[in-house]
């Protein structure tokens, strides 16, 4: 079903390259293909837009959602520049994703990061967001405490009752 189109991957390439020249953009770029067709793109624009999750994969998928309009892009593919991190790989599943294709893996983006200044958030440890991620909140490293869960749920059966 899926095949590996190498002009998609320059394109999310070319993404990382022209975020070079953005002013609080880095170099991670992306695009959501369907039906062999580029839906969304995007790149890294978490310093510009101060927003953490504004991350390449992100931005495409936000992209993809809104020329679609749409928040579930099942039967499409992303290409990336670099791996996804765990952010984007939630939000790949959560939207549905069926396949994904990367060119640097996170060592490999890690190791040619490793001596730019204020690039803090490369200086997380990839496997270590990736186990935190998965865990449920009682075992991850971050305390966390559940209160008010009725309070929440009611609001929650409210709105499914729509």
């Amino acid at each position: 079903m899926w095949e590996y189109d190498p002009g998609l991957m320059r394109r999310a390439i070319e993404l990382s390259r022209r975020a070079i020249s953005t002013p609080g953009a880095e170099p991670f770029g992306a695009v959501v293909v369907k039906n062999g067709r580029i839906v969304g793109e995007g790149f890294n624009l978490s310093k510009a837009s101060f927003d953490p999750t504004s991350h390449g994969e992100v931005e495409a998928i936000r992209d993809a959602c809104r020329r679609l309009q749409t928040v579930d892009l099942s039967g499409c593919e992303l290409y990336s520049s670099c791996e996804p991190c765990a952010i984007c790989v939630a939000t790949m599943t959560a939207v549905g994703i069926g396949k994904l294709y990367y060119a640097a893996s996170l060592r490999q983006a890690g190791e040619a990061l490793s001596g730019v200044e204020g690039t803090r958030r490369h200086s997380r440890d990839p496997d270590l967001l990736r186990s935190e991620a998965g865990k449920p909140p009682h075992e991850r490293l971050m305390p966390a405490e559940q209160h008010q869960a009725a309070e929440a749920l009611i609001v929650l059966r409210e709105w499914a009752a729509t």
